[in-house]
């Protein structure tokens, strides 16, 4: 019994000096994993830009998403600038559409992902009221494709290891001023 309990002990050390968690300070002491927003952010900078097409009319790029954490909402921000160009518009136009979105564990591959999006508001500057109209249309749209279900980040099964042991899984997800808290609840029968 003692072997196992300085076993256990060691692989909790192990996991937390290697930054993979910290433990919460509640009755049970249930590990939690932080995710800092910089974290977040190299992840979504290996997507971007991305290049839409529209009909040989025009080609619209997303670039770089600038996130937000938006904790009473429980939800991320994120302007994505854009530029438009091409036959249908004169000269190419620079713009922005903002976003917020809800986060979702996915067990499969112990990603955190996007979900729940919503487009508060595009704005491209210089567009007649025509034209704008058009490309609000086709960025609402856009924005839905490109960050649906996006991995913003993915846990590495050195992250897991401990919590998996005490037969847990990653369950909550909660956006702090700081960056993701993920907490872990009881394992699931399969």
């Amino acid at each position: 019994m003692a072997t196992m309990n300085r076993r256990l002990l060691l692989v909790a050390g192990t996991w937390l000096a290697l930054g993979g968690c910290s433990v919460a300070s509640r009755a049970q002491a249930q590990p939690i994993y932080k995710v800092t927003l910089d974290q977040l952010e190299r992840v979504l900078a290996r997507r971007f830009p991305l290049r839409y097409p529209v009909s040989g009319l025009l080609q619209i790029e997303m670039r770089q998403p600038r996130l937000r954490l938006l904790p009473e909402q429980n939800r991320l921000g994120s302007e994505l600038p854009i530029e438009a160009a091409g036959p249908a518009l004169r000269r190419p136009y620079s713009g922005s559409v903002d976003v917020d979105f809800a986060l979702r564990y996915e067990a499969s591959d112990q990603s955190i992902r996007a979900h729940g999006i919503r487009v508060n508001a595009v704005h491209v500057e210089g567009l007649g009221r025509d034209a704008a109209r058009l490309i609000d249309g086709y960025l609402r749209q856009l924005s839905d494709q490109a960050l649906a279900e996006v991995v913003v980040h993915k846990l590495r099964p050195e992250d897991l290891a401990l919590p998996s042991t005490m037969g847990l899984e990653p369950g909550s997800i909660t956006v702090t001023p700081q960056g993701l808290v993920i907490g872990f609840v009881s394992k699931q029968p399969a």
